[in-house]
């Protein structure tokens, strides 16, 4: 059960990340016909290390802004399909409680549904990514891939096991 609702959350992750790209790309386009300030904010806020933020970095020509857009315009109708229907798929869960006769019938099939939703999800993810990619130079392209690099290493990053916000504290050496 904590596996289905691992998958899930990291759908609903992936695509909060989509929709962060998209919203990080309009942010970019407001700012830049405005004036060049700091980059939008990424999923964590000003400070956090989200693809809005990466690709924010990029110094995209206003061409590769406008066909990053069109690329996540494309692309958030069916990622918003998908999440509701995820979304859909909790609340039956949700609404059916263990005692009920056809519980694990429920369960069954609503988590036959959201492993297939989380495979369509992740080839409509990737799918952008690739089209995304494939606007940038290859100058770009490595930039890319070093602020990956370092958004991966980033110790601020809240994850257990690593130092920095939200890990748990060291283990005290007798």
């Amino acid at each position: 059960m904590k596996f289905k609702f691992d998958v899930l959350a990291a759908i609903l992750v992936a695509g909060g990340s989509l929709l962060t790209v998209a919203t990080g790309v309009s942010i970019a386009n407001a700012q830049e016909s405005t004036a060049a300030t700091a980059p939008p904010p990424g999923p964590h806020g000003h400070h956090g290390w989200g693809p809005g933020r990466i690709y924010s970095k990029l110094g995209l020509t206003a061409e590769q802004q406008a066909s990053i857009q069109a690329i996540l315009t494309a692309a958030k109708p069916q990622m918003q399909s998908l999440h509701e229907q995820m979304h859909a798929n909790h609340l039956k869960l949700r609404e059916t409680t263990p005692d009920d006769p056809n519980y694990a019938s429920v369960v069954t099939a609503t988590s036959q549904a959201d492993a297939t939703l989380a495979a369509q999800a992740t080839t409509q993810r990737e799918a952008v990514r690739a089209q995304m990619y494939a606007v940038l130079t290859p100058a770009q392209k490595t930039q890319l891939a070093a602020l990956e690099a370092q958004w991966a290493a980033n110790p601020h990053r809240g994850r257990w096991g690593e130092r920095g916000a939200g890990a748990p504290p060291a283990p005290a050496a007798d």
